[in-house]
């Protein structure tokens, strides 16, 4: 705590919820410059811009951990500032929409084309996720093991990590060759490499006998068929991999998350590791909108709001090394990436698999990027219910 004077602006008044500090009460927080100067019960305010954050939650800026933000080369890449950081989200990674073969064009118009940190998991494929409607590993030949490696040893910054979809629609009959070369591919560059399921070839848990501590299982609340429940009930290999490491990303996607396996799987105890929305130009407008509506969505079904919170800021910021930049954290001296969730009214929202649930929602009110305001822009979901 800090009597500094001077503050150039004051979040007064809200629940600060700093899960990586362990901080859940009602505080203000004080901003000089880029930094966060002081964090304390009726902080001196002469001379600040005061936003009243009475009734709101004061969060770390908001860490992406999936997301496909190539737009002007993908066609799934939704616009990362429209998407994310006017949505509260003030560092993200794109998840394998980017291959060897495009990143140069991905580093120059994503990662420093934003305002916001962007880092990401390679394409295993040197194509890249160009296209939906075209597997970019039904020829195996697309995953060049010297391709990825070169591009993750020259852009270390950016490159955190390796991306295989491994669908039939993407893998064909080859997908244990290809999940084994991944895996090895990842092992030699010390990365996690992340894994879409949903349509695999085989059951989760065969899939799961090869993945090592670190990798990520993406789309774990999937309703599509080999998913991570059997009978309603989470695999005991799932709960056997989580406890060796292998972590799992809720990532909501256009066509994925499922209310009904989130919430029998919350109510097991099996939340994500990382609770990310896999925002794309497929689904930025619905049903997946934006990071926070998906926290909303699992907060709804039944998870604590910290742990949302904790999910969708230091452990991907952790997961991504962004800790070590400032990421996903509240603290005094910090960077002063603030995200302000205020809750409305109750609306409908939809899952991705049709159903819809009638729950209130969090709105990013207030977005402080490095001490800046941030102009949001206003949720592009439906109507009050």
């Amino acid at each position: 705590m800090s009597e500094q004077q001077g503050f150039d602006l004051v979040l007064a008044g809200g629940t600060v919820l700093d899960p990586a500090s362990g901080l859940n009460q009602r505080s203000d927080v004080a901003i000089t410059g880029s930094k966060i100067a002081a964090i304390g019960v009726d902080l001196p305010r002469d001379g600040a811009q005061v936003i009243d954050c009475s009734g709101s939650t004061v969060v770390p800026g908001l860490v992406e951990g999936h997301s496909h933000i190539f737009e002007q080369v993908s066609k799934v890449g939704a616009p990362a500032d429209e998407a994310h950081l006017r949505r509260g989200v003030v560092a993200v990674a794109d998840a394998g929409t980017a291959g060897a073969s495009t990143f140069d064009a991905f580093r120059r118009l994503v990662v420093d084309g934003n305002a916001m940190r962007v880092t990401n998991f390679l394409n295993v494929s040197v194509l890249g996720l160009i296209d939906f409607r075209f597997g970019e590993l039904l020829n195996p030949e697309t995953l060049v093991v010297d391709d990825a490696l070169a591009t993750a040893a020259a852009n270390p910054d950016v490159v955190r990590g390796f991306k295989i979809r491994l669908s039939e629609d993407v893998v064909g009959e080859h997908w244990q060759m290809l999940l084994k070369k991944s895996v090895d591919l990842a092992e030699q560059a010390g990365l996690p490499l992340m894994v879409h399921i949903g349509e695999t070839e085989e059951p989760v848990p065969t899939v799961l006998e090869h993945l090592r501590a670190g990798d990520i299982v993406a789309h774990c609340y999937t309703g599509k068929p080999n998913g991570i429940l059997e009978d309603g009930k989470v695999f005991a290999e799932v709960m056997a991999a989580r406890e060796r490491g292998v972590l799992f990303d809720s990532a909501h996607g256009k066509s994925n998350l499922s209310f009904v396996v989130a919430k029998q799987a919350i109510e097991q105890g099996f939340l994500p590791d990382i609770l990310s929305s896999d925002t794309s130009a497929r689904n930025w407008h619905g049903p997946v909108f934006d990071l926070v509506t998906s926290i909303s969505k699992l907060h709804a079904l039944g998870a604590p709001l910290d742990e949302c919170i904790r999910r969708a800021t230091i452990v991907p910021a952790e997961l991504l090394g962004l800790d070590k930049e400032g990421y996903g954290r509240l603290e005094v001296g910090g960077r002063a990436n603030v995200t302000v969730l205020t809750e409305t009214s109750e609306v409908v929202l939809p899952d991705a698999s049709g159903n819809t649930i009638t729950a209130p929602r969090f709105e990013p009110t207030t977005v402080l990027h490095d001490g800046a305001l941030v102009e949001t822009v206003a949720w592009r979901g439906g109507q009050s219910a």
